[in-house]
């Protein structure tokens, strides 16, 4: 019951700037809606037809592989189904596109999904081992993307600054993973233990520092154990991000009427994924996608509306997904405001619980 209580208090102390950024963000989407030009925009979205459903279809693809990367994480005797982990990250991802400032809610709700199924350690050390070979991977194609635009474009002082920033920031967390996993740095203990010799946590700090250990035990365990998996995890994450190239070509394909290149369906895609990634916190990145997409397909000289308009149709697609995603947490008797709150009703503990327990 107290965790239930803290966890509402977070959300609540959350709440104001989620839905802040949420109305700056819808501010931003109708404004350049209306500067590119609704009608063009209708027009162009008229023309996507049923080919709406292969973008559909590419966008569940894309669930599917990070649902596969996340079974593999696993290590016996504890296994998660593809299929419960395809729900869970359905529901996880509905969470965090809808709730304000759902990256708080996001994983720890895929982990109280499949606290039925598996232990919370294990589904927790899994998602980790998977979210850190997902980061890589968007480090390395935002970086790739980066150096391609500068590579083949001449670029605005601001564009390219930023170009070489994701370029430098990308090294940066390419760098520090390898050195973590060579050397199997334990920053985490680290850093319970600095606090502590400065008076901060130390009353938990012997708890805390044991549920840490084990799990950094669990990260660098896998390293050493599971070598031959590192292959297939890498397949499925680098199919996620060609599965986008995809959905952009095929998008931009519908719209101009003619094939792009594989190159501008890229950077199209690396320009979206930096745009998920710096501004994950507006729901749904309304404006911000609108803005960042209009801009580079305006220097891919499909223009702007074109852009906004691949960033509308992204949108819709996700829509359709956290529909499936919430009717998929409704069958299990849990409302969005359950999710928000941090707790999730009878039968199973709260959610609330699982984020404490988990340290997310």
């Amino acid at each position: 019951m107290a965790e239930k209580v803290k966890a509402e208090g977070t959300t609540r102390s959350l709440a104001p700037a989620g839905i802040a950024f949420a109305a700056i963000g819808l501010a931003l989407f109708a404004y350049f809606v209306w500067q590119a030009g609704p009608s063009e925009i209708w027009s162009n979205i008229s023309k996507i037809g049923w080919g709406f459903v292969a973008i559909l279809a590419l966008a569940g693809l894309r669930f599917g592989v990070r649902a596969l990367a996340w079974t593999l994480c696993f290590e016996g005797p504890h296994r998660l189904s593809f299929w419960d982990a395809f729900k869970a990250y359905l529901i996880g991802d509905a969470a965090g596109n809808i709730v304000p400032l759902g990256m708080v809610v996001s994983e720890p709700t895929k982990l109280a999904v499949v606290r039925d199924r598996v232990p919370l350690v294990a589904a927790l050390s899994a998602i980790a081992v998977e979210n850190i070979f997902y980061m890589l991977s968007v480090a390395l194609f935002i970086s790739c993307g980066a150096a391609a635009l500068l590579a083949t474009f001449p670029l605005p002082k601001a564009l390219r600054l930023s170009s070489y920033g994701i370029i430098a920031g990308a090294l940066v967390v390419l760098g520090l993973a390898a050195y973590a996993l060579r050397r199997q740095w334990r920053f985490l203990t680290a850093a319970l233990d600095r606090a502590a010799a400065r008076g901060l946590g130390r009353r938990a700090h012997a708890r805390r520092r044991e549920r840490v250990a084990a799990f950094e035990d669990r990260l660098y365990g896998f390293y050493e154990r599971r070598r031959a998996r590192f292959l297939p995890l890498v397949l499925c994450e680098a199919a996620f991000h060609l599965l986008g190239v995809a959905e952009a070509y095929l998008t931009i394909a519908l719209i101009s009427g003619a094939a792009p290149t594989l190159l501008s369906a890229f950077l199209l895609e690396s320009a979206g994924r930096v745009i998920n990634v710096v501004f994950k916190f507006v729901p749904l990145r309304a404006g911000v996608d609108e803005l960042g997409t209009g801009q580079v397909a305006r220097l891919l000289t499909f223009g702007e509306t074109a852009g906004v308009t691949l960033a509308i149709v992204r949108k819709a697609r996700t829509l359709f997904w956290m529909t499936i995603g919430v009717a998929l947490l409704a069958a299990r008797g849990v409302s969005l405001r359950d999710v928000a709150a941090g707790a999730e009703p009878a039968p199973g503990a709260p959610l609330g619980e699982a984020q404490q327990k988990s340290g997310v």
